[in-house]
Order: C-alpha cells, then structure tokens, then sequence
C-alpha cells in the first residue's frame, strides 16, 4: 500500500521531529523517515495539532537534516506479532527478535497500546504464588493477579532478586514440592521479564541466568539497553504486557510479569516531556506521570470467566532511598503493597535484604490459609513479625541505655531479632517451600518465652513447634 510522503520537516530537536500539512496523522501512529543517504528510520507520533505533527524517533536523528528527510505515517500503531513461539524468545524493547531465532511467525498482530482492564470484568485475587523467598512468601505473600512493587535502591541487589524469582517461579510451577497448592501444578505457567535501560552486562547477566537455569524455557524475555533510544524504553513495558495479556487471556496462562526498572522508565518519560517544553510536575517529572503508570499497572489482573492471569513484579530503584520520591509514592498508590529491601542489611551479608516491617502485600490474606497454603500460615507470621518488631526496637532502646536497662523478655526479643535477619531472612539464592518457610519461623519461636507467643493458638504450638 502506497501511502502519501511528505517532505514538509521543519524542525529537529534531539529525537523530535516537527512535521507540517500532515493530513488525517493519529497520535501514536508509526512513522518511517527516510534521510538523504536512502536509509530509513522509524518513530511515533507523539501528538498531533491541526497539521502539524510531532514525531519521537527510536533511533535518534543524527544525520537527519530537514532539507533531505521525508516522512511517511503508515495508519499503524506499533504493533508486535503474537503467537506461542514467543516463550523461550529473546525481544528488544520494541519487540524485534535480539536472539538470532529469526522472526516469528505471528498468529495474531496486537497493538502494544492495550488498555487498563475494567474493573467491573475483575476477578479478586485470591491464589497464592510461591517464590521460593520466606520474607515474600509467608511475611508478604505474593497472589495470582496482584500488582506487588519491589522497592530498592542503587547498589542493591535487585537484579539478582528479580532473575530468581523469575527462575524459581518458573521451575516451581509444575513442581510438587510447592504442595500442589501454590503455583498450582499442572497449570501452564510463564514469565515475561522486561528489562528497561539495563548495561550490556546487567543484559548478558539475565541471559545466561535464564538459559544456564532452564528457565528460558517458559519465559519471554524483553532487554532495553542503557544505549537505545528513550522512544524504545517508553514502549518495553508495554511490549512486555501485550506479550503476557496474550498468552494470559487467550492462552490461558498465568504469567508472571517482572520489570526492572521503572525509574529508568520515569526518566525517559521525563526526558520527552522535557525535549516538548511540557510544564513539570514534582522533580522535573510530567503532571500526567500518576496516569501514565497507572496504564501500565492496571494491565495485570484476573478476567472473570477467564483461565489465565497476569501477576505484576515492578522493581524500581528509589532516588537516594527516599520512599517519598514521586516515581515510588506514585507506585505505592496504584499498587498493591510494596517489598522494601534495606541497605543496611545488603551492608551486614544478608540477602535477599528484605525489610519486613515496612514491607506490605495488601492482598496476603486472601492468598493463605487452609487449602491454598497451611492453617497456621496467619497465625505464624503475625507473630513472627510482632516478635522481630519488638526485638527492634528492644536493640534501639540498649544502644541508648545500655544492655544492662533491658528486662530478660527484652533481650531474648533483641536476640530473637537478630537471628531471625540471619537465619529467616537471609537465605542466599537457596529456594524454599512455603512449608520450610513455615517451619522455620516455628524453629524459631522456640526459643521465647511460651507466654509471649500470644498470636499464635496453642494447638499449632502442640503441632508445629517441634
């Protein structure tokens, strides 16, 4: 199909490309622009004022000049070519094979720009996830469908975190050792990892862990490099979520979504809201930021009268650690809870260094209990997590008093507290069932006071605590 070619460029300003006399131009259409020397570019049409066009271009516009270029809109959003060949797959950011497989052969063409599902076709959450990490399965449990943030900071090992999840996600989806109950065995289960604005060797990292692991196997895979284009990194996540609402909702797989990380994301989002002279919000950030993470966000979910599910993992990296930055604050309200990692126990050996406390899954307790994970899931974990709190602020009051100022119960909580980031905590990339995790906690309440474990019923205690 021919389409009409327009020669009317009249501005370049770093990726942006000003186009004049377009005619019937939609926003978010492709555009291909081809320079002097007969090579040919692609961009998006970012916004679109009578007709007057503003293109983003994904490979930059060095060498572009506006006498030689010329533009050609092609009545197309970006689309990515769908079929089941997509799992063990290795995409770019756009959605073009990286891995030297060739190209796919699609069954379906989907436009990357899907939509928030309504909230009245929402199922409730309400299957437990194992991940194979105690702080997230029994403290803060993750459930088929929900939005549940990794909060870190630079430094952190957050990368390490998500390919583990990732990998024990994977593998424990068939597994009986989950109990049959979890990831539900038999299920068809799949990861869709994104990577956004990652270095060459944070990207040779999560291939050769996921095809050294297996676990490419069912997994699709989208890297976005530090070094492509801020047009490329706006469109991943969204790439990233297509790929899994097929196979979710037509598919019927629960797939488990994980991108890292959403601060570079929010910096490119700011880089085009700067290069279009928008007036900024907080830090620089676009006002229409909240909105724009929410689309994203509000693609995961269950479907009722729909098998599959879509379960969010975003990680993102906190500007100088503050939880009140715009990209984490804005995250907190449209998410589901949020897993803080800590600096100061990554700083003491510990990983994954989860901070229980302020850590939160709002959705846990529709995930636990008897006949999705064990009766004394709750009642555990409540204590668990009342002991530690204790056993924390019992070592804040000694480093202020002295040791000598705590009461006996105190300093068992102190010591309690300290094993528990050692021992429960810190488990390396070791991978655990949520009944070791269990019976770990129970190992480690022995050692309190019978008549301080009052979140738990004695029964459990007769039954568990052995």
């Amino acid at each position: 199909m021919a389409y009409k070619e327009y020669t009317t460029v009249t501005g370049i300003a770093g990726p942006l490309l000003v186009v004049e006399k377009t005619e019937n131009v939609k926003y978010g259409e492709i555009a291909r622009i081809k320079t002097g020397d007969g090579r040919e570019r692609r961009g998006r049409v970012l916004e679109v004022d009578g007709g007057r066009a503003l293109v983003q271009l994904f490979e930059g516009s060095m060498g572009l000049n506006l006498r030689d270029s010329s533009v050609r809109f092609i009545g197309k959003p970006l689309e990515m070519g769908m079929s089941p060949d997509v799992m063990g797959r290795i995409f770019d950011g756009i959605g073009a094979p990286k891995d030297g497989g060739g190209d796919i052969i699609a069954e379906k063409y989907l436009d990357i720009n899907g939509e928030p599902l309504n909230p009245s076709a929402r199922d409730y959450p309400s299957e437990f996830i194992q991940t194979g990490i105690s702080t997230i399965d029994a403290m803060n449990t993750l459930v088929r469908g929900q939005k549940l943030p990794i909060f870190s900071g630079a430094g952190l090992p957050h990368n390490a975190l998500a390919a583990q999840i990732a990998r024990q996600a994977t593998v424990l989806s068939g597994n009986s050792k989950s109990s049959g109950k979890s990831n539900g065995a038999g299920d068809k289960f799949a990861v869709v990892f994104a990577a956004m604005g990652i270095t060459f060797e944070e990207a040779a990292f999560f291939e050769k862990d996921f095809k050294a692991t297996g676990a490419i196997e069912r997994a699709v895979l989208f890297i976005n490099l530090a070094d492509d284009p801020v047009i490329e990194r706006i469109a991943t996540p969204r790439v990233a979520l297509t790929c899994a609402e097929y196979l979710a909702f037509e598919k019927d797989m629960h797939v488990l979504v994980i991108v890292t990380d959403m601060t570079n994301y929010c910096e490119a989002l700011r880089q085009i809201s700067a290069a279009r002279k928008e007036v900024p919000g907080r830090r620089g950030y676009p006002g229409y930021m909240y909105t724009d993470l929410s689309q994203i966000y509000e693609r995961a979910g269950r479907i009722k009268n729909k098998k599959g599910s879509i379960t969010f993992f975003p990680i993102l990296t906190m500007p100088e650690d503050d939880k009140t930055h715009p990209i984490p604050d804005l995250t907190g309200y449209i998410t589901e809870g949020q897993i803080i990692l800590a600096r100061e126990l990554h700083r003491s050996g510990i990983y994954p260094p989860v901070d229980v406390l302020p850590s939160l899954s709002r959705l846990k307790d529709k995930g636990i209990g008897e006949g999705k994970t064990r009766e004394d899931h709750s009642n555990v974990t409540s204590q668990l997590f009342a002991a530690y709190a204790r056993g924390k602020e019992a070592k804040e009051l000694a480093v202020i008093l002295g040791e000598a100022a705590l009461s006996d119960a105190d300093k068992k909580f102190a010591s309690f507290a300290e094993i528990f980031e050692t021992g429960y905590v810190n488990q390396g990339m070791t991978d655990r069932s949520i009944e070791e995790t269990l019976d770990l906690g129970w190992q480690l309440l022995k050692d309190l006071p019978r008549e301080e474990l009052k979140r738990v019923k004695p029964e459990q205690i007769e039954k568990y605590m052995k």
